[in-house]
């Protein structure tokens, strides 16, 4: 048995690995250079924290976009329906949202951290406020670790630095660099979850929120993502729930190798918003054709449609020909947008890429190099949309790690 483990990281992967270490009996030091615990799980959510999502483990792992066989067996093992337990057990009371979103009754992120500070102290979880520099490691296994304060000898050291996303938050790359050093593969990282940077130019949609929409995603000819919900024009692009979600299906090759096309009425055939249109242009017979369309859609979008149309925006609307009338309910049903770019991977809501997971055990989260050295989190190569996924996923592979290190 691991008697002493080091804990490098005090998010939410870090702190559950810590507890689940000291429940097993384990002396843990958690290691965090900011100030405060879970710093970037107060912002998640909004400042709300979506804690978990109300799944199976099979609809979870339906949500995982990169690796998801690879979680197949920490979440059996710490499932959702076990983290909402855990939880409520610390004095957190949950509820489910649209989506099975799962939150604190409270609405405040800082319960969760919280409740996870309480039950490290209880456990007798010692804290140290320090950066670590460097993994010790002899053949083949753990040593120790080197901070910017000192030097420790450990029988085991889990790793829960997290990606490179928010490095405002602290999530630096440390850990990746000290994977690397003991010969630890680490895959590209890239942004996830990530707003897009678009072609067109955006200024005059800025703010404007499409909702009950279909956003369609292809790579060629092959369509790769299309869901119905809501999107967000912003001053560089596109941004919004369905967006994000879109981005993590774009990873392959180049961002330019996609095109995405909205579908602004999902809900009508092309026959039935034909017979709409017509019956719009019935009712502003005398109007012209940029006038015409208000009661079909948003005020900011008529100027654009107008454009990607190619009918004259001052036409009477009865001189419209079929033809003219048949391009726009293509339009409509296929509004083109073409994406260039994605944000700043420290815009990104999660990191793509980590530590190969080739490189460590599903069951225990140990490298297959290095005896003794645990990767759990967003610092593995491992994603998933938005919804509470990201954070199960740190919940699971945190115990897994922590209680695979304590049996060690």
């Amino acid at each position: 048995m691991a008697e002493k483990i080091a804990v490098v990281g005090g998010g939410a992967a870090g702190m559950m690995a810590a507890i689940a270490a000291l429940e097993k009996g384990a002396s843990v030091t958690l290691f965090e250079p900011n100030r405060i615990l879970g710093k970037k799980l107060r912002i998640t959510g909004k400042g709300r924290c979506n804690v978990t999502n109300d799944c199976t483990p099979q609809e979870f792992m339906q949500n995982i976009t990169r690796n998801g066989k690879f979680m197949y067996s920490s979440v059996n093992r710490f499932k959702p329906a076990d983290v909402m337990e855990f939880f409520e057990g610390c004095g957190v009371p949950l509820k489910t949202e649209r989506g099975r979103r799962v939150f604190p009754q409270s609405d405040r992120a800082a319960d969760v951290v919280l409740a996870l500070e309480k039950k490290l102290k209880a456990l007798g979880c010692e804290i140290h406020q320090e950066r670590v520099m460097h993994i010790k490691a002899e053949d083949g296994a753990v040593r120790g670790i080197v901070t910017n304060a000192g030097e420790y000898v450990f029988d085991a050291v889990i790793l829960a630095t997290g990606g490179v996303s928010y490095p405002g938050t602290g999530s630096t790359g440390d850990g990746h660099k000290m994977a690397q050093e003991l010969g630890i593969c680490v895959t590209e990282l890239k942004p996830s979850l990530v707003p897009v940077v678009t072609k067109e130019k955006t200024d005059e949609l800025m703010g404007l929120t499409l909702k009950n929409v279909t956003l369609s995603v292809f790579r060629g000819e092959k369509a790769v993502f299309s869901e119905m919900g809501e999107m967000l024009f912003t001053h560089f692009g596109v941004s919004g729930p369905l967006v994000l979600s879109a981005s993590a299906h774009m990873q392959t090759g180049n961002v330019r190798d996609h095109k995405m096309t909205v579908d602004l009425k999902p809900a009508l055939s092309e026959a039935e918003l034909d017979k709409r249109i017509l019956s719009d242009f019935e009712k502003y017979a005398a109007k012209d054709f940029v006038n015409s369309l208000g009661d079909l859609l948003p005020r900011k979008l008529i100027p654009s449609v107008v454009r990607k149309s190619g009918i004259p925006e001052r036409i009477k609307v009865s001189s419209v020909t079929r033809e003219m009338r048949s391009n726009l309910v293509s339009l409509l049903k296929e509004y083109p947008i073409t994406p260039i770019a994605f944000r700043p991977i420290d815009e990104a809501i999660v990191t793509c890429g980590g530590v190969s997971v080739r490189e460590l055990d599903p069951k225990t989260m140990m490298s297959k190099k290095v005896r003794g050295l645990f990767i759990c989190g967003e610092l593995a190569d491992l994603d998933a949309y938005t919804g509470g996924y990201n954070l199960q996923i740190a919940w699971s592979t945190g115990k897994a790690a922590g209680e695979a290190a304590a049996e060690l």
